[in-house]
């Protein structure tokens, strides 16, 4: 857990330092979800989206200049910047660039990769003046003072630092692999090995790259450009800018949890990569849970975002199969739940919930309506959907594939593209 700068302390280095985030990918083992967004778009926890995560933690800890490189289908992604993220004042050295992919270098050249959309900006992060850059994704859920993670940088004198999950070896298959001495400096990079290498203190666990990397940008800035000239890099830094520092410079790995933000109710540091219907549905539904893993009422380290005008959320009917209520869930403004029962769910801002339906372990996204009698279980149901009277979902698993995407751990993801098609071939 962090350890808050006391009164009179140094400034924090994140002021000479700038937030480079990457939200350029569509996230395609999101299915539909990702149809008409990116994946740092899509709406997570009743009034968020996944991208206000990495841009809150670099706020709350203390950076002032941020870029965002979008490319896939930026448009919900800018527009919520622009309405959430427009308090940035520039006569307060304070600065937040949108860089879609633009053809700023060719006519025909888009972003390549992760390391060219730095690349292709680097005119603009020069004009920061900043000493210091912090790489991050768009598209993970977690709290982290990038503070401490800097501070380690420096005082190892690092060429890049890399934040790292400590998982159990075993699982770390799925990861890129950080083998480290027991200094932490980073001796060699597994991209996804079949055998990961345990760290020193523990044979059991491995380190795991989250994706987060900080730099020296004058460092960072050489390398981009020699790397820019190589017609054999894929210019990704994950691929071929930190295999290189670790093989010929100087790396070191730092551990999630010496720098996670946790309240006191939280029990261990909260990582999630919400990249498919699976993990979004459970890190939403984990949100309703008693001692939730990830405490989105800290008011020391909030979660910003753009905040919607709504009224307050209303509970009518109570009458003896006709009751209006929900348990053990979340429930966003504008939504009316109307004599219907609503058990361990997340609905999103401007809900309908019509009499006599049931949601149970139900994800629903802004602005949907749910007809009369729907029966619905383990289910995410995308924005502006108009659920029909009756419809059944979760008690029948091949009926559920007949008609809609059912994901490989029983969740049903329900779009009104799907909707349509079932309504046209029922007619």
């Amino acid at each position: 857990m962090i350890q808050k700068p006391q009164p009179g302390a140094p400034t924090r280095l994140t002021s000479q330092a700038m937030a480079f985030v990457l939200a350029g990918g569509r996230g395609s083992r999101l299915e539909e979800l990702t149809d008409r967004r990116a994946k740092p778009a899509v709406h997570f926890g009743g009034n968020s989206r996944i991208i206000d995560f990495p841009l809150s933690n670099a706020y709350n800890s203390g950076i002032r200049k941020m870029a965002i490189a979008t490319q896939y289908k930026a448009h919900s992604l800018i527009r919520h910047m622009q309405r959430g993220w427009n308090f940035f004042r520039a006569e307060r050295n304070e600065y937040l660039d949108i860089l879609p992919a633009s053809q700023r270098v060719s006519e025909n050249k888009w972003y390549l990769g992760t390391a060219d959309a730095v690349t292709q900006n680097i005119d603009i992060v020069d004009d920061y003046g900043v000493q210091y850059v912090i790489v991050l994704a768009g598209d993970h859920v977690y709290k982290m003072d990038y503070e401490v993670m800097l501070r380690q940088h420096v005082e190892t004198g690092a060429d890049v630092t890399v934040g790292c999950l400590t998982v159990p070896r075993l699982d770390a298959s799925a990861f890129g692999v950080m083998h480290t001495d027991a200094a932490g400096r980073i001796v060699e990079f597994l991209e996804k090995p079949q055998d990961p290498p345990a760290t020193p203190d523990d044979p059991d666990r491995a380190l795991a790259s989250m994706g987060i990397y900080v730099f020296t940008w004058s460092f960072l800035r050489e390398r981009l450009l020699a790397d820019a000239e190589d017609p054999h890099s894929g210019h990704d830094f994950g691929h071929d800018l930190i295999p290189q520092i670790v093989a010929d410079g100087s790396a070191y790995a730092h551990r999630f949890h010496e720098s996670c933000v946790m309240n006191g109710l939280e029990t261990e540091p909260y990582w999630r990569d919400v990249g498919t219907i699976d993990a979004f549905w459970q890190a939403n539904i984990d949100l309703t849970e008693f001692l939730p893993p990830l405490d989105l009422y800290d008011n020391e380290w909030p979660i910003w975002t753009y905040s919607e005008l709504t009224p307050p959320a209303k509970f009518i009917h109570d009458d003896e199969g006709r009751r209006g209520q929900a348990i053990q869930s979340l429930i966003s403004g504008d939504t009316i739940v109307s004599g219907s029962n609503v058990h361990n769910s997340l609905l999103f801002t401007g809900n309908r919930i019509h009499s006599y339906s049931t949601l149970d372990h139900v994800v629903s996204l802004p602005g949907v309506d749910v007809g009369r009698g729907a029966q619905l279980r383990n289910a995410v149901i995308d924005s502006r959907v108009q659920v029909p009277e009756g419809l059944v979902v979760g008690e029948d698993p091949e009926e559920d594939a007949r008609w809609f995407r059912r994901s490989p751990g029983g969740i049903t993801l329900i779009t009104q593209a799907m909707l349509d098609r079932r309504a046209a071939a029922l007619a």
